[in-house]
């Protein structure tokens, strides 16, 4: 049976444990920091507000991402190991698409061991291990509460929550191609993860689990042997421009749904707009051939 939070019942600060994945991001009464990134560019609200009302299928390229999250946070939805080596024989495919059914993860036996490493990798790194020490903390706690400015519910659920003596910890764990820092770099700007840091923190000192204050810790791991992890605090500075981000994007979702109208890129203008190539492109094009 499905949960549904009314908003009436949410009105204040809401902490929800045991609320399923499904039914955290089914929730319409509430924005995610996921939602608040789709409305700024290169999104859009038009874009948004369709991906909302036609959910996508499944996308199998997360299988493993949610697999490692079950095996290092404890939380999420159960695997089913398909024991072939890979999903050509309808058979297989077969298990699969049962598994899928069910609400479980499917893995090839191959991508169990992987995960499996990982986890393991995770349990004997110093840093890692002890913020994902079993006990230590509540995985994926679903936090709602209203944001001042606008009026508008949100929703946060972190990986690990971490309540410690004058201390709250939010980690999270992300699975990515390459965990060095200059990759983890672009990630934080490509996927707006400096909105996400600001977002849970605001949430998470917002639901009164931070009574100090709280601190949000990056966790990413390689997905390839040796399965290489870097844990990470955001720069101050990165997580400033995350929030006011948030509230430009917290601003638009107000006024889209107080007028129905959710614009695309343009938006309601009188002349067509002008569009330049990147600035780079200009100046390099500029310098060759406008001399």
């Amino acid at each position: 049976m499905t949960t549904t939070i009314e908003p009436a019942a949410i009105a204040d600060p809401v902490v929800v444990d045991g609320l399923s994945t499904d039914e955290y991001h089914a929730d319409r009464a509430s924005i995610s920091s996921t939602g608040l990134r789709k409305l700024l560019a290169p999104g859009c609200p038009a874009q948004f507000k369709y991906d909302r009302d036609n959910p996508q299928p499944h996308k199998k390229e997360f299988d493993l991402g949610h697999a490692a999250h079950l095996l290092v946070l404890g939380e999420g939805p159960e695997l089913a190991v398909i024991d072939y080596p890979d999903w050509r024989k309808k058979d297989a495919q077969s298990e699969r698409d049962d598994a899928y059914a069910e609400g479980k993860v499917p893995l090839l036996t191959k991508d169990f061991e992987v995960v499996t490493a990982m986890a393991a990798a995770i349990r004997q790194h110093p840093l890692a291990g002890p913020l994902f020490a079993p006990g230590s903390g509540v995985a994926e706690r679903s936090i709602f509460w209203t944001d001042p400015a606008t009026g508008i519910r949100c929703r946060v659920r972190p990986d690990y929550l971490k309540q410690l003596p004058g201390l709250t910890l939010a980690v999270d764990y992300k699975t990515i191609t390459k965990a060095d820092p200059e990759t983890i770099s672009k990630a934080i700007r490509d996927h707006g993860y400096h909105q996400q840091d600001a977002l849970y923190v605001d949430g998470i000192e917002a639901a009164g689990l931070a009574p100090d204050g709280c601190r949000f810790l990056f966790v990413f791991q390689q997905k390839t042997a040796p399965y290489l992890i870097t844990v990470r605090e955001l720069a101050g500075q990165d997580r400033d421009i995350g929030r006011a981000k948030n509230e430009r994007a917290l601003r638009i979702y107000a006024d889209c749904t107080t007028t129905g109208i959710w614009p695309d890129w343009t938006g309601p203008v009188e002349d067509i707009p002008v569009i330049s190539m990147p600035t780079w492109a200009v100046l390099n094009e500029t310098e060759e051939y406008l001399k």
